[in-house]
């Protein structure tokens, strides 16, 4: 049961998330999006997969789309936008590399829990997507057992995580439509070296 019950309470989690959504910080991620030169993307850990997922997705959608920290990644401009994923909005490395990109001139959008976080502090734009992150369990552990938030069954960033990949991929449908773009556009830019 453990394996059902946890895919559950991610779904569970998915769908009441889906609907506190902001459309208006949707709205303009999908203009900053559409409007960057370039776009960057950056998290560590899960965030950074999911980040990576996301990344791919641009790139066959036509734009170009790189993964900070990979050899291959130019240098950023003024005319780029950097998206960064954290839960937390604390994870040192990425909200380092957000200074970096904000002092070349970068717009940062930053999708996270906590849009009051070190992280979103620095950003121009956030999308809230709430999620229990590593540090809800830290904060409070026992209230979590009181209400049954059971950390065995999605540990430390698990809802975030799954719930940005979710979200990415409804950001890529709308992209799909805005840029007119159909599911063979996407397969010509596929890997053919995998």
């Amino acid at each position: 049961m453990p394996v059902k019950n946890a895919m559950l309470a991610i779904v569970k989690h998915v769908s009441e998330i889906i609907e506190e959504l902001d459309e208006s910080e949707i709205d303009t991620m999908i203009e900053e999006i559409q409007n960057a030169n370039r776009i960057f993307l950056l998290g560590a850990g899960r965030s950074g997969l999911a980040a990576r997922a996301f990344a791919m997705r641009l790139v066959q959608l036509g734009l170009t789309a790189y993964v900070v920290g990979e050899s291959v990644t130019p240098a950023m401009t003024n005319k780029d936008l950097l998206i960064a994923v954290s839960g937390s909005g604390e994870t040192t490395s990425v909200v380092n590399a957000a200074k970096i990109a904000k002092g070349v001139g970068s717009k940062i959008l930053t999708v996270t829990s906590y849009p009051k976080s070190s992280l979103g502090k620095i950003s121009d734009y956030i999308v809230t997507v709430q999620g229990r992150t590593k540090i809800d369990i830290e904060r409070d552990p026992l209230k979590n057992q009181i209400e049954g938030k059971h950390a065995s069954l999605t540990p430390l960033g698990t809802l975030f995580e799954d719930t940005v990949m979710i979200f990415f991929d409804g950001i890529i449908a709308r992209l799909m439509i805005q840029l007119h773009a159909e599911e063979e556009d996407l397969k010509r830019r596929h890997p053919t070296l995998e």
